[in-house]
Order: C-alpha cells, then sequence, then structure tokens
C-alpha cells in the first residue's frame, strides 16, 4: 500500500549554503500525488515543484530541483531520503525559503519527527519501479550504476586521501528499515578546506561543527567525533537513497557507487528512463511490498540518539 504522513510535521532551522532560517511543513497528500514542493514564500506564477528526477538543476553542492517559472528548492537529498526510507509515498512539503533546512547534517531527525507523528496507510497500491538492464555512466574515476535485483541495495566506494576518512566501502539491503537502523543518522562531511573555499565563495554560512563532520587531515574536528566508523560512505548511501527517490518510485535494483555525487546518480536516472527496455513498472502485492525500503520499521529502528 501507498503512504502518507499522518498529520503535517514541521521542521525549522537554518539553510546549509544560505545561513537564513527556514521553516518547512511535510503535510499528508492524497495516494498517488508523489512528492512536490510548494514554495510559501512566493507569490507570483507556479509556486509548486516536483520531487522528480527531471527537475533538477545542475548543481556540484547538493541536488536542486526547479520548476519552469524558476521557483526552486536546493539541498533537498536528506528530506527526501528521509521519505523514501520511511516508505512514504505522498506528502505536499510547503516551504518559505530556497533551501531545506540542514538541522543537523543528517536524515535522523526528519525520520523522527515523522516518526512520532505517525504514517498513514493508503488504499492504493505500492508501485516500483523494476530495472531489467544494466545502465551506467561515468565522469573520470567517478561511476553510478544500477542493475536488476529483487530489493533495492546500495554498494557504494569512496576514497579520500585525508587519513581520517580514506578508503571505505558498504554495502547494504535497504529493506526491513535498514536506512533508519544503519544510516539515518549520518552526517554531511566534508575537509575544513573546502569549507575554506566555500565561505570564500559565500557558500556554507549556515554550516557549523553541529551540522556536519569536519575534517582536517588525521583529525576529526566535530565534537564528540564520528557516529559510525565508517560515517562518510554512510551518508553518501543516505544521500544516494535521496538522489534515487526522484524516479518517482521505489527502484528494485543494485545501485553501485563509486566516487559517485548527486549529479551522476541523476544523470544515471535520466539514462535509465532514456534507454528502451531498461525498466518496469510494478505494483506491489504484500510479498513484493514487503521488499520496499522502509515498510514495517518503527520507532525503535532509530538511533538512541536520533
Amino acid at each position: 500500500m501507498q503512504n502518507t504522513v499522518k498529520s503535517a510535521v514541521t521542521f525549522k532551522g537554518m539553510g546549509l549554503h544560505s545561513g537564513k532560517p527556514v521553516r518547512m511543513v511535510v503535510c499528508p497528500a492524497s495516494a498517488d500525488y508523489g512528492i512536490w514542493f510548494r514554495r510559501t514564500d512566493l507569490m507570483d506564477g507556479d509556486t509548486l515543484i516536483p520531487a522528480r528526477w527531471d527537475a533538477v538543476v545542475p548543481s556540484k553542492l547538493c541536488t536542486l530541483v526547479a520548476n519552469d517559472d524558476g521557483a526552486q528548492v536546493s539541498t533537498i537529498e536528506h528530506i527526501m531520503a528521509a521519505l523514501a526510507g520511511l516508505a512514504i509515498n505522498n506528502a505536499l512539503i510547503e516551504i518559505d525559503g530556497p533551501e531545506v533546512p540542514i538541522l543537523d547534517g543528517s536524515a535522523a531527525p526528519f525520520v523522527a519527527a515523522i516518526l512520532s507523528k505517525g504514517i498513514r496507510a493508503q488504499s492504493s497500491p505500492a508501485r516500483a519501479i523494476r530495472v531489467l538492464k544494466t545502465i551506467e555512466v561515468r565522469d573520470g574515476a567517478a561511476l553510478a550504476r544500477l542493475e536488476p535485483a529483487e530489493m533495492l541495495e546500495i554498494d557504494f566506494r569512496i576514497d579520500f586521501a585525508e587519513p581520517a576518512i580514506g578508503r571505505q566501502s558498504r554495502h547494504l539491503n535497504m529493506s526491513n528499515g535498514a536506512f533508519v537502523r544503519e544510516l539515518c543518522d549520518s552526517r554531511t562531511f566534508c575537509r575544513q578546506s573546502d569549507v575554506d573555499d566555500m565561505r570564500a565563495r559565500g557558500l556554507a554560512l549556515g554550516g557549523t561543527l553541529e551540522n556536519a563532520v569536519v575534517f582536517d587531515g588525521d583529525r576529526v574536528l566535530t565534537p564528540g567525533g564520528l557516529r559510525h566508523t565508517d560515517e562518510p560512505v554512510r551518508h553518501k548511501m543516505l544521500d544516494a537513497l535521496g538522489d534515487l527517490a526522484l524516479a518517482g518510485a521505489p527502484l528494485l535494483a543494485r545501485y553501485t557507487g563509486e566516487r559517485a555525487g548527486h549529479a551522476l546518480t541523476n544523470r544515471l536516472l535520466h539514462k535509465l528512463f532514456a534507454t528502451p527496455g531498461a525498466f518496469a513498472i510494478d505494483d506491489c502485492d504484500a510479498l513484493a511490498g514487503g521488499k520496499l525500503p522502509g515498510v514495517g520499521v518503527h520507532r525503535g529502528d532509530l538511533p538512541l540518539y536520533a
């Protein structure tokens, strides 16, 4: 079955790049509505923006969607991962600015608040996108790939020069609440040199050691250190789930990312939907629906500090 939030869930925080306060409300929506953003601060033009792969505008630092009238919302990957990881298919997200609040840099605050309000099942059957052919895109040493599989799996590898990060890899079957238990609390991360460069360009104005893990050589500058020894690769997997959620339905596929980022994953979705015979849309019965991310998740799956 499809799902929506049981009642409106409100979030307040700073935009990571703008440094400005933002109020965002995740509202219930009818079956087959999908996920849409609405800019409540805009008075003119179309204020509705689809959370969909073909609405993505190229951006190096985050995932940004826009409509034909130029209304846009950026840094949507964490809330999209939370919705996908909770099997929420339908929601209207009202937001009074151009950027989703960063909160603690992970998806855990979104997950915890939504679970506390509850999730409502809807009468329409859930649908999934079954990948039938292997699709791959590359950019230098980075690649993103989708292969046929019975449920969503994410396999990610990163390689950074900083000794505190280094090479990390992780593979995860995303069914049975795995996102909530294993990934949702992993925070965005960066190098101190990246922070200095972004601020010199007027970016990351809302970034602090409270909403990102900052590395400098072999040191972790963020107080309290890491939540997981491999928190960076887990966060990359979190981002990948959020970006894949822009397909419009859960994927039945194995996703592999090697040094992949938001733009490469979006290119992968473009190639998937442009390739004849590469996918099929399935109505999920109870058995197949149990393989989707978020089905059966409950508050006990949350990490203790979420």
